[in-house]
């Protein structure tokens, strides 16, 4: 079942995404507006609270104490600032939880929809974004915005409502002192935006070297056994200590920067309390200031100057913020694969006749790929593409469920250009085994039964596991069915997984095959069997087969031999073998290596 994110309303991420930073944090919040209007609404009213206490400590020296109050009297004004105090932090409490659950749901929606965009990417753009840096930006900048709106948003307004209820109250005990308390205010603004400029640069370089740094752990832990295999964990940690030094560098300017920071404004702050506390003074000896008045001015002037020099902290950080949710839009501004435009026939009428016609391809515009690609499939035949690495036989079956679409020529699937049709009922109709098969750390059950997206019962997934020749090995695993298998497959060899990869294809039935050389990590024996499986599955579907070995194509109805992006040879085995080209030479070779293992195998057992 489907989790649905617990979110107000839904966003336009369309309309966000193209939005400048200001009008995309506006948009970001549309459902929480109102809670979060009413954190900043408790703010005030704990300024006001708090600013009341200094009022009332007025009235109780300058009044009520001269008064010779009585006991109640003084109890009575003791209870008041108790009241006060609760007031304060009631508020408080409420504006920190409404702000926490604004800031967590903008998070959480956030976090999702990029996963889902993220997902919907097309292949182009993963080809040339490292995974790191998409961790990167989805943990830390996401984290980033969400401190933005709990604590550095929500404190701005806190601030300004401080500054805004002090300042009045000030001005109403004596307009001159008020507006002699906060000369040094403008300096530090000015002060701030200096240095917002220069840490939203220094932050914005800070975050795209710990996205570098990201991507090279990713690698190194995903590569782990490889680094191993060849001992190059001197040469890998000369690599991370060179990204982690130049990411020691840039945080250490950014930090820096915050340094050059706290000191100055402070100065200023300093000078403006002392100079205020000082004015306050002269007005209580010359007369024109009560002492209650000059210690409520003395407690208000706090809450005037120390939260204009938090201001620039804050905006300071609300700068690092602003960066992270500019990384993230740079994200959601990526158009995302169109899965349900086209055509949708329906799959009982997808008889799998494929016309390539001319067909081109080229990455990114790059040098081509494919050149003039002519061949004609019937449905139900097997096409199988021989050649040397980089020839473009993966490339040529790639453009068939549409991961990238050919640039030249014609590609028809039943009389209809395959552009025509939806990419997500193409992909639901091509069943791919590529040469290194991916699965998630699921149970094996889980990551059979991944491709169909019904509800499948344990009969169809053994059912499957048995016609690729997995069935015995699953069962001698502890778990069965309901082992959990390790990160990327680590617990299972590499014929298990591919025959794990088989059997996933096989129970989603598709009417396309792309064997992408899916017997490669398997002995002869088991090679044997799961072709056995596999013939039986490609009666009545198109198959397409990549292999390095002649014996796993001998028997395709036309076998296509690719070289630099062409198609050189093309015909039956018995009709190429007979032809002088490579689909010979590389006959005779693996015939000759054959015939000689099995001379000395047959020597050694006798």
């Amino acid at each position: 079942m489907s989790m649905q994110t617990p979110t107000p309303t839904t966003l336009d991420w369309g309309k966000l995404a193209q939005a400048g930073r200001l009008r995309g944090l506006w948009r970001l919040t549309r459902g929480y507006r109102l809670i979060y209007g009413i954190a900043v609404a408790g703010l005030g009213l704990s300024a006001l609270a708090r600013t009341g206490a200094y009022l009332w400590l007025r009235r109780l020296v300058d009044t009520i104490l001269p008064s010779s109050p009585s006991a109640a009297t003084l109890f009575g004004a003791g209870l008041v600032f108790v009241g006060i105090a609760a007031l304060q932090g009631g508020f408080s409490f409420l504006s920190g939880a409404l702000a926490a659950r604004t800031s967590e749901g903008v998070a959480l929606r956030l976090r999702e929809h990029l996963f889902d965009h993220i997902q919907r990417l097309p292949f182009k753009y993963h080809d040339h974004t490292p995974t790191g840096e998409l961790i990167q930006r989805c943990t830390s900048d996401v984290d980033a915005l969400r401190r933005f709106f709990a604590d550095h948003l929500v404190g701005v307004g806190r601030i300004l409502l401080l500054f805004g209820a002090n300042f009045t109250a000030i001005a109403s005990i004596h307009a001159g002192l008020a507006w002699r308390s906060v000369l040094a205010v403008p300096a530090i603004v000015l002060l701030s935006y200096f240095f917002f400029r220069r840490v939203y640069t220094a932050y914005e370089a800070y975050q795209q070297q710990e996205a570098i740094l990201s991507t090279v752990l990713q690698e190194n832990l995903s590569a782990i056994r490889v680094v191993k295999a060849f001992a190059r964990q001197a040469f890998e940690r000369d690599k991370f200590e060179r990204e982690n030094w130049e990411k020691f560098q840039r945080g250490r300017h950014l930090l820096t920067m915050h340094s050059l920071f706290w000191p100055a404004s402070d100065t200023l702050a300093n000078l403006q309390f002392l100079a205020g506390l000082y004015l306050g003074a002269r007005y209580v000896i010359a007369g024109s200031l009560s002492l209650g008045s000059y210690l409520a001015y003395a407690g208000m002037l706090i809450w005037i100057i120390w939260p204009m020099r938090n201001l620039g902290r804050l905006i300071v950080h609300a700068s690092m913020g602003l960066v992270s949710f500019g990384r993230l839009l740079e994200i959601l501004r990526e158009p995302q694969e169109p899965l349900a435009e086209g055509h949708r026939p329906s799959p009982d009428h997808l008889r799998g006749e494929i016309v390539f016609d001319r067909v081109g391809f080229a990455y990114n515009s790059g040098p081509p790929i494919l050149q003039d690609i002519s061949f004609r499939v019937e449905p139900g035949e097997v096409v199988a593409l021989l050649g040397p690495t980089g020839s473009g036989k993966s490339s040529l079956v790639h453009l068939l469920p549409r991961f990238y679409d050919y640039t030249q020529g014609s590609l028809r699937l039943d009389g209809r250009e395959l552009q025509s049709y939806s990419r997500a009922f193409l992909r639901s109709q091509i069943g791919i085994v590529e040469q290194e098969p991916t699965l998630f750390t699921r149970s094996i059950r889980e990551n059979i039964a991944l491709g169909v997206d019904r509800e499948v019962t344990l009969e169809e997934v053994e059912s499957a596991a048995r016609a690729a020749a997995i069935h015995e090995a699953i069962l001698s695993f502890p778990n069965g069915y309901d082992t959990i298998i390790g990160e990327r497959g680590v617990t299972l060899s590499g014929g298990q997984k591919q025959r794990v990869a088989i059997a996933r294809v096989l129970l989603k039935d598709p009417r396309i095959l792309i064997l992408d050389d899916s017997t490669s990590s398997v002995d002869l024996i088991t090679e044997a069997e799961i072709r056995s499986a596999l013939e039986r599955l490609m009666q009545g579907r198109t198959t397409f087969i990549i292999a390095h070995r002649i014996q796993s194509l001998m028997t395709a109805d036309q076998i296509l031999v690719l070289q630099a992006g062409k198609i050189t040879q093309q015909g039956k085995h018995e009709d190429l073998i007979r032809q002088d080209g490579i689909y010979r030479r590389i006959y005779e070779a693996q015939t000759h290596i054959e015939a000689a293992l099995e001379q000395e195998l047959t020597h050694d057992a006798g």
